[in-house]
């Protein structure tokens, strides 16, 4: 029988969706997020697992308050349990990240019983390397780690990164850069100065995903970003990872254009959808949790 379990346990999720979370370069972004919450660099957090059969997960799912759920790829009939169970422990839930179609699915479900409306927030294509071109221009400068003494600058750029791609109110680039910097996730791009930055999650699985990338609009159409990419890229595939991966969105045709210049393939698509409550409909299954 099929049943969806939550829990607030990483450690516990973790063992049930990791073999599922390292399966498919989808989950990338799921099993980052896990990864810092057993960590302590994110606090609160909701996790489910779906099990077709005891030990067999099938689907799983993340949030991390105030930002929208992740989930992994399931089928439409899943997409609705999960909901279901979901909105059991997570009446508020604000909206949800995933691959194209499960987010679509993900989203008709909750439509249809919350009562709302699931808009468009998000578009963006997957893209993956294993190999890296040199950038055609290749920008002067160079990549360097970042610094402690870097941080304020950092902490702005990562801000305004959030509110430039609408992915947050960057109300946490100080916590998000005390922990890259703690854990060497983060680098410069200098040219008589900084100039650009480029992070890099931990690898899983053999993958890398690169990003956040974020130049500012001063230092814009010099190769900077092109160049901090592919230099990245090209060190952590040297240092042993598999493949590198990053997230472009879908109607930024530059950015699509550099990244396939240094060998990015198009590979998946990812959604984020935004929940607007206008009515209040009672969730239809209730989880068994944890």
């Amino acid at each position: 029988m099929v049943r969806v379990v939550l829990t607030e346990s990483p450690d516990e999720f973790a063992v049930h969706a990791g073999e599922l979370l390292a399966s498919r370069i989808e989950h990338n972004v799921l099993a980052t997020v896990l990864e810092q919450v057993r960590r302590g660099a994110r606090r609160t957090a909701l996790f489910a697992y779906v099990e077709s059969a005891p030990g067999a997960v099938v689907a799983v799912a993340l949030r991390t308050p105030p930002r929208r759920m992740l989930a992994s790829t399931m089928d439409p009939t899943t997409a609705d349990m999960l909901v279901g169970a979901w909105l059991e422990r997570d009446p508020e839930l604000p909206g949800v990240g995933a691959p194209r179609e499960v987010a679509r699915w993900l989203g008709r479900a909750w439509e249809q019983r919350a009562g709302g409306r699931a808009s468009l927030a998000i578009a963006e294509a997957l893209h993956t390397v294993d190999r890296v071109n040199d950038p055609a221009r290749p920008a002067s400068g160079r990549l360097r780690p970042a610094r402690g003494d870097d941080r304020e600058l950092l902490v702005g750029w990562m801000r305004d990164f959030a509110l430039e791609t609408e992915i947050s109110d960057g109300a946490d680039a100080s916590e998000i850069v005390d922990h890259r910097l703690d854990r060497g996730l983060l680098t410069i791009w200098e040219d008589g100065g900084p100039v650009a930055m480029v992070g890099n999650s931990p690898p899983v699985a053999g993958l890398v995903r690169i990003g956040p990338v974020y130049t500012p609009p001063g230092r814009r159409s010099r190769g900077y970003a092109s160049s901090a990419v592919a230099a990245l890229s090209r060190a952590v595939l040297d240092g042993g990872a598999r493949q590198c991966m990053l997230y472009t969105d879908v109607g930024n045709a530059t950015s699509n254009r550099i990244y396939a210049a240094l060998g990015y393939r198009r590979v998946a698509e990812w959604e984020e959808l935004a929940f607007t409550r206008t009515a209040v409909a009672a969730p239809r299954i209730v989880a068994q949790s944890k």
